[in-house]
């Protein structure tokens, strides 16, 4: 069953209190500059577009739609989600300050140097390979 309660009764019988404090700061940024993440996205594409071309196939076609769709979505989920909210006072690291800080590692400070042939080393390594295969077969059919 239930009851109806009148203000009054709640009033005097509630407990008012002051609104929880925020805990901790929630920083949503990836630390690194965007450009080192739009220069991975464009490596991945970059192979897919060096494949697609080189390697064009009817078959293909619905195979390096799915890649990517995924590669964009990897992407672009995680860009999404450092807009939600609640909002933050935490900002993008620029590269001014990459180049000046570096970044905080597992092991220790990198610099960005480091931190951008680290973080784009796999990408470019890909499309590279990407290359070599669509050279070796042109040569080879």
């Amino acid at each position: 069953m239930s009851k109806h309660l009148t203000r009054e009764l709640v009033a005097e019988q509630a407990a008012i209190v002051a609104a929880p404090k925020k805990r901790h700061e929630t920083d949503r940024t990836f630390e690194l500059p965007k450009a080192l993440y739009g220069a991975t996205v464009a490596l991945y594409l970059g192979f897919l577009a060096v494949m697609a071309t080189g390697l064009a196939t009817p078959g293909l076609i619905i195979p390096m739609a799915i890649f990517t769709v995924f590669i964009v979505a990897g992407f672009g989920i995680p860009a999404i989600w450092t807009r939600l909210s609640p909002e933050t006072p935490s900002k993008q690291m620029s590269f001014a300050k990459l180049r000046r800080e570096g970044v905080s590692t597992y092991t220790g400070r990198v610099s960005a140097v480091d931190a951008s042939v680290q973080m784009l080393i796999l990408p470019a390594l890909i499309f590279c390979w990407g290359v070599a295969m669509v050279t070796v077969a042109a040569l080879v059919g």
